[in-house]
């Protein structure tokens, strides 16, 4: 709204006065997103971030941002301590080109690189349980269903408990924790 009020041609001192806000305030906002790549913009377009988490994603490298930005819709937190936490664990190589990070107090390299590792090697194993928790949800569904079918069988209870008591108990439980759960 701002925007188009500005390439209408309402100068921004106007538009601070109407809003009550600083000519500052509306400078800023107007250049929000840019520095921020389309695919960042288009994943966060519907959250709420700060706009000094803008200030902190135009640190990073046009790919990093897209993937600070699925890791903040993935972990459902986009506050500024949160993106400043993934510029600091970014490698070097992923930063924004002009941008020279500050050098953490307290940390080392050894330790810094070990955080940029560690960070990399979170985010992997992120997609790979999120890709396949689907599949595995759908397989655990099926196989409580098949065991709350098979405890249902007056027979199959006695024969486990007879000679399988431990497995019978495991069985109960699970059936027992799933429904509790739904």
């Amino acid at each position: 709204m701002i925007l188009k009020a500005v390439e209408n041609g309402v100068s921004e001192a106007r538009i601070a006065k109407a809003l009550n806000v600083d000519v500052a305030s509306i400078r800023r906002r107007r250049k929000l997103l840019d520095g921020i790549c389309a695919e960042a913009v288009e994943l966060l377009k519907e959250k709420h971030l700060t706009l000094n988490s803008f200030s902190e994603l135009r640190k990073l490298a046009p790919i990093r941002q897209i993937e600070a930005a699925e890791l903040m819709i993935a972990m459902n937190n986009f506050s500024n301590s949160y993106v400043r936490s993934l510029v600091a664990a970014t490698p070097r190589n992923q930063l924004a080109s002009g941008y020279t990070p500050r050098t953490p107090k307290g940390l080392s390299d050894e330790q810094l690189a070990l955080m940029e590792r560690e960070s990399a090697s979170l985010a992997r194993e992120f997609k790979v349980a999120e890709q396949t928790y689907g599949t595995d949800h759908l397989d655990l569904v099926l196989a409580v269903g098949y065991l709350s079918k098979l405890l249902r069988n007056g027979k199959v209870v006695g024969y486990l408990a007879k000679h399988f008591q431990e497995l019978l108990f495991e069985f109960q439980r699970i059936t027992e924790s799933e429904a509790t759960a739904a």
